[in-house]
């Protein structure tokens, strides 16, 4: 247990002023960190950032403490070029101490396998973590890979190059002939540096670089932006603005949760569920597109509300559409479901267990499929999700069936939450003013997306700028829950287990 003048406690979508953020000697921090982890919290988000005119960095962290939906955070600085690493104890912070490392040149000593995490340049020049022979940048992939070394053991290397239209990314598989001993998976092709941008927004930009964090979560990461905006602002969105964005954040979950079960069907074989899927995930991007012109919701949100409203004939027309999508969803996903072959080649592959969740931080249905009641919609609620919950479905058995599905049960509930929102939408406008930002300010942004929990985190300086800008995608905490459930698995899983988690590259490169 942690005594409460060691953590500064606050909620989700409230700023609070940094200098009420307790600060520690490294060793405390890691001691208070540690244990509070041990107790249950999780990490959401930590990071560097620079400590100004004193030099040196400074971390932050912010843990979520899931049980009573508050938000606890602590901070402490690091001089000189490297610092204790925390992740033998905390295997939380294993990636994230590594972009630490990255991003500010200070390496974390003891960390059991360092190496970089976007191949990006310090952004303090000269102080790079890396060896770099002549100063010459680091490429994507390249490196030290692990090696299980053995009689007939043999590597298998995947991308980043795909066989597809899809992002790259490079996968190292350490293999007996099809049994798979080990995947180190090696990202960093699509890092944009967008953190680094939004450093000194809010500007007209800045919201246009929230819906391009992740193509597929447009929605979700511009309400996490908006709402870090707000919170800063002082502003207070009106409950019509709300119930759309949920409206809107909720055809983005079902969209890509019924292309992900279509994408499974098509990686076990079965053609029928996987080409209606294709179709039907169409037809659910199309209602976006009716709240807002773009299927992929750009333009939707503002900080202060919505970009767009709907009129009755916009509603009658969502409620007819979303009837159809709803008996042509169930009749497809439930074919898959009801085949026993089908069934036969989900049940039992690509192993996550509760335990393994805890430990490595794993968030979004990944995590509910293994049995763990983790949403920020029911743990950290905001927005119409504090006045309209919905329901919390979880599986037991982490496999590739668990995570398929705890996305069907999804796909119901947020299609009556849908309906229900839709038949009382309350009055009002959908925009409110939004003033400038609290100087010296710190506010946390939690969103359940439809892969997991989004985290932004804001630092604002003493002009009301944004002081760092901390993006954390569900992505982030779950390609190291893909990699373990490749153990013990034969390399001809792998396209299973990969779509069921189905994690983005963009989002984790940023």
């Amino acid at each position: 247990m942690t005594a409460p003048s060691e953590l500064l406690t606050t909620r989700n979508g409230e700023a609070v002023a940094l200098e009420k953020i307790p600060r520690h000697d490294l060793a405390a921090f890691q001691r208070i960190a540690s244990g509070a982890v041990e107790g249950g919290q999780r990490v959401a988000s930590f990071f560097g950032y620079d400590a100004g005119e004193l030099g040196g960095i400074d971390l932050l962290m912010v843990l979520a403490n899931d049980e009573d939906g508050q938000l606890n955070i602590l901070s402490t600085s690091i001089e000189g070029n490297s610092f204790p690493s925390m992740t033998p104890d905390c295997n939380q912070v294993h990636l994230f101490e590594r972009e630490i490392a990255e991003q500010f040149g200070v390496r974390p000593e003891g960390h059991p396998w360092l190496k970089p995490v976007r191949y990006q340049a310090s952004w303090r020049p000269g102080r790079d973590a890396w060896n770099r022979p002549g100063n010459q940048p680091i490429v994507p992939g390249s490196g030290d890979f692990y090696r299980v070394e053995g009689d007939e053991i043999h590597e298998v290397a995947v991308g980043p190059v795909h066989a597809g239209v899809i992002e790259p990314g490079h996968f190292r598989f350490q293999c007996h002939g099809e049994h798979v001993f080990h995947l180190e998976i090696a990202l960093g092709y699509q890092h944009r540096g967008v953190e680094k941008a939004l450093v000194e927004q809010p500007a007209k930009r800045a919201l246009h670089y929230a819906e391009n964090l992740c193509g597929d979560t447009a929605i979700g990461h511009s309400t996490a932006y908006c709402q870090v905006v707000e919170a800063l602002s002082g502003c207070r969105k009106t409950v019509r603005a709300q119930a759309l964005r949920g409206i809107a954040l909720e055809f983005e979950r079902l969209a890509n949760h019924i292309g992900d079960l279509g994408a499974l069907s098509g990686d076990a074989g079965f053609l029928p569920t996987a080409s209606y899927c294709g179709r039907i995930r169409g037809d659910f991007l199309n209602m976006t597109a009716v709240l807002c012109g773009n299927r992929f919701g750009r333009g939707m949100l503002r900080p202060g509300g919505a970009g767009y409203d709907l009129d009755d004939a916009g509603i009658e027309d969502l409620l007819t559409r979303l009837e159809a999508g709803e008996k042509d969803a169930a009749s497809a996903i439930e074919l898959l479901f009801d085949t026993p072959s089908v069934l036969a080649r989900f049940e039992g592959i690509g192993l996550l267990p509760a335990d393994v969740c805890r430990e490595l931080g794993i968030v979004g249905p990944a995590a509910r499929a293994a049995g763990l009641e983790r949403d920020v919609r029911h743990d950290h609620p905001s927005g119409i999700y504090r006045f309209a919950q919905l329901p919390l479905p979880t599986w037991n058995s982490g496999d590739v069936f668990g995570r398929a599905f705890v996305r069907w049960l999804e796909i119901k509930h947020s299609i009556t939450f849908i309906r229900d929102q839709l038949h009382a939408l309350p009055a009002g406008d959908v925009r409110a003013v939004t003033g400038p930002l609290k100087p010296g300010h710190l506010a946390v942004s939690l969103i359940e997306g439809w892969r997991g929990e989004l985290c932004h985190v804001a630092l604002t300086d003493a002009q009301g700028k944004f002081r760092r800008y901390k993006v954390t995608d569900p992505s982030f905490h779950n390609w190291a829950g893909l990699a373990y459930a490749l153990r013990d698995q034969q390399i001809s899983d792998f396209p299973l287990c990969n779509k069921s988690f189905n994690l983005s590259y963009c989002g984790h490169d940023l």
